[in-house]
C-alpha cells in the first residue's frame, strides 16, 4: 500500500514537471530527487514491512511459548485438581477416622487429668509437700484443660505419686520450721509416722504438729500430750522406746487433745434457756445451804434443851427450866416453844398436856419443813427447762436444714449443741436437787420425830411428877395424920413451882 502511493505521487511530480514550463535540468533534478525519496521510501517501506514481519514471528513465537504454557498449566491444574481430588479424600478419611478416635482421645485426657487433680489434692493436704514444694509444679501443667498430656506427663505424675506412696510408708525425721506453742517460728526436728502423725521435738519439749494445707504450714499443738502417750512419744523420740503413739483418725485425735472447751465456754453454747437453769441452781443452792444450816443448828439445840428440860423436870425443878425458857424464848426456836407450852401444862392431866405438846410440835412444822416443797418444785423444773432448751435447739436445727440444707453439719451443730447442753444442764441441776431435798426432808423427819419423842418423854415426866405430888398430898390430909398444914404448903409450893 505504500508502494502504490508513492508511485502516484512520482508520477504526478513528473506530469508537473511536464505541463510546468521549466528547464530540462531542473525535470531531471527533480526526478533524481524523487527517485531518491522513492528509493528512500521504498527502503523505509522495506525496513517497516521488515519490522511488522519480525514483529509478526516474535509474536508467533510468544503465542506458542503461550500455548506451551497454557499447555504445562492445564496439565499442572489437572494434576493439582488430581492431587486436591486426593487431598479431600484424604481429610475426609481423616475427619472420619478422628471422629471416632477424638472419644478415645478426650476420654483418655479427662482421666488423666482427674487423676491429676485428685493427686494434687492429695499432695496439698499431704504433710510431705512440707519438704519438698515442687511436687505440685509436676502436674500443674496436666490441669490445663487445653492441654493434652503427653508420655512424659504422665510418667512425671506417677513418679510424684509413687514417691507419695513411698514416704507413706516410712517413718522419717526432717530438721524444719513450724509453728510453736507460742506462735513463733520455730525450729526443730519433724517426725513423720507415714501420714498419720506428725510430731516435733525441740530441746523443752515434745508433742504433735497439725498440719495446715491452705498456709502448707505445721502448727504445734496448744497443749502437750500428757501422761503415757506423752512418755512414749517423748522416748520414742530420744530413741529409747519402740512404742510409739499413732493418730490412725488423720489428726482429729491429735487434735482433740489441744480442743478443750471451758465450762463457761459450753454453758454459752446452751443459748438462752440455760439461764433460767442456772437461776433454778442457784435458788436451790441457797435454800439447801440455809436449810442445812438451820437443820443442824435446831437439831443440836432440840437435843439439848430436851435433855435438859427432861432432866429439870426430872427433879422437879420447876424454876430453873421455866429460867432456861424465858433465858432462850427471843430466839424463837422451835424445841423452846414446845418445852414453853409442856411446861405451861405440866399440872394439866395427860391428855392435856399430850395434846398441847402435839398441838406446839404441828406449830413448828411450817418453820422446820420451810422451804423444802420450794427445793422440790425447783428439782422438778430444772429438767423441764432442760427439755425445753432440747426443744428450742431441735427447732433450731429444722429451721437450718429448711434454709441451708443438711450438706454442712457445721450449721446443725449450733441447735444441736444448744438441746444437748440445755439437757445436761437441766439433769446436773435437778440430779443433786432432788438428792439434797430427799436428805433435807429426811433430816427435818428425824428432828420433828425426835422432838415428839422428848415431848412424850416430858409428859410421862410431868406425869409421874404430878402423881407423886397427889401422892404426897394425899398422905398429908389423911385423917389422925400430923403436919397436914405443912403437907397443903408443899403442895401449894410444888404446884407454884
Amino acid at each position: 500500500m505504500n508502494r502504490n502511493r508513492l508511485m502516484a505521487l512520482t508520477l504526478m511530480a513528473l506530469a508537473l514537471a511536464v505541463a510546468a514550463p521549466a528547464p530540462a535540468q531542473d525535470l531531471r533534478e527533480a526526478f533524481r530527487k524523487a527517485e531518491q525519496e522513492r528509493e528512500a521510501v521504498r527502503a523505509r517501506a522495506a525496513a517497516s514491512e521488515q519490522a511488522v514481519l519480525n514483529d509478526r514471528t516474535r509474536l508467533l513465537a510468544a503465542v506458542d511459548s503461550l500455548e506451551s504454557a497454557r499447555t504445562r498449566l492445564e496439565a499442572e491444574l489437572k494434576a493439582a485438581q488430581v492431587r486436591v481430588t486426593a487431598s479431600t479424600a484424604r481429610r475426609d478419611a481423616l475427619e472420619k477416622e478422628w471422629g471416632t478416635r477424638e472419644l478415645d482421645t478426650r476420654e483418655i485426657s479427662g482421666n488423666v487429668r482427674l487423676t491429676a487433680r485428685d493427686l494434687e489434692i492429695m499432695l496439698n493436704q499431704s504433710y510431705f509437700s512440707a519438704f519438698d514444694t515442687t511436687r505440685v509444679a509436676h502436674i500443674s501443667p496436666l490441669l490445663d484443660t487445653g492441654y493434652y498430656p503427653g508420655i512424659d506427663d504422665i510418667s512425671a505424675m506417677a513418679s510424684v505419686m509413687l514417691s507419695e506412696f513411698d514416704l507413706n510408708g516410712r517413718v522419717a525425721l526432717h530438721k524444719g520450721e513450724f509453728i510453736g506453742r507460742d506462735g513463733e517460728i520455730t525450729s526443730g526436728t519433724i517426725m513423720t509416722l507415714g501420714p498419720f502423725t506428725a510430731a516435733y521435738e525441740v530441746p523443752e519439749e515434745a508433742g504433735f504438729l497439725n498440719w495446715v494445707a491452705g498456709s502448707r504450714t505445721f502448727f504445734a499443738t496448744s497443749e502437750l500430750p500428757g501422761g503415757s502417750v506423752g512418755r512414749n512419744l517423748g522416748n520414742y523420740l530420744k530413741g529409747e522406746s519402740d512404742i510409739v503413739p499413732l493418730d490412725l483418725s488423720g489428726g482429729d485425735a491429735v487434735r482433740q487433745i489441744a480442743y478443750k472447751i471451758s465450762f463457761l465456754e459450753q454453758f454459752q453454747t446452751g443459748g438462752p434457756v440455760v439461764w433460767p437453769i442456772l437461776g433454778v441452781a442457784l435458788v436451790a443452792l441457797f435454800l439447801v445451804i440455809t436449810r442445812a444450816w438451820h437443820l443442824n443448828r435446831i437439831h443440836a439445840n432440840t437435843d439439848h434443851f430436851m435433855t435438859e428440860v427432861n432432866s429439870m423436870a426430872a427433879r422437879g425443878d420447876w424454876a430453873a427450866a421455866d429460867d432456861m425458857v424465858a433465858r432462850h424464848a427471843k430466839r424463837h426456836m422451835p424445841v423452846i416453844e414446845v418445852i414453853k407450852a409442856g411446861l405451861a401444862v405440866r399440872d394439866r392431866d395427860r391428855e392435856t398436856q399430850e395434846s398441847v405438846l402435839q398441838e406446839a410440835i404441828l406449830h413448828q412444822l411450817p418453820s422446820i419443813e420451810r422451804g423444802l416443797s420450794v427445793l422440790a418444785v425447783l428439782g422438778a423444773v430444772a429438767p423441764l427447762l432442760g427439755l425445753l432448751g432440747t426443744v428450742t435447739g431441735m427447732i433450731n436445727t429444722f429451721r437450718v436444714i429448711t434454709l441451708f440444707g443438711t450438706s454442712d453439719p457445721k450449721l446443725m451443730s449450733g441447735g444441736i449443741s444448744e438441746a444437748l447442753v440445755t439437757t445436761e444442764f437441766g439433769l446436773i441441776v435437778a440430779i443433786p436437787v432432788m438428792l439434797l431435798h430427799t436428805l433435807l426432808s429426811r433430816r427435818s423427819d428425824h428432828i420433828i420425830g425426835e422432838m415428839e419423842e422428848k415431848a412424850v418423854q416430858l409428859t410421862n415426866i410431868l406425869q409421874a411428877r404430878r402423881e407423886d405430888e397427889l401422892a404426897a398430898r394425899a398422905s398429908q390430909v389423911r385423917p389422925g395424920g400430923n403436919g397436914g398444914s405443912g403437907g397443903g404448903r408443899t403442895m401449894a409450893a410444888a404446884g407454884g413451882a
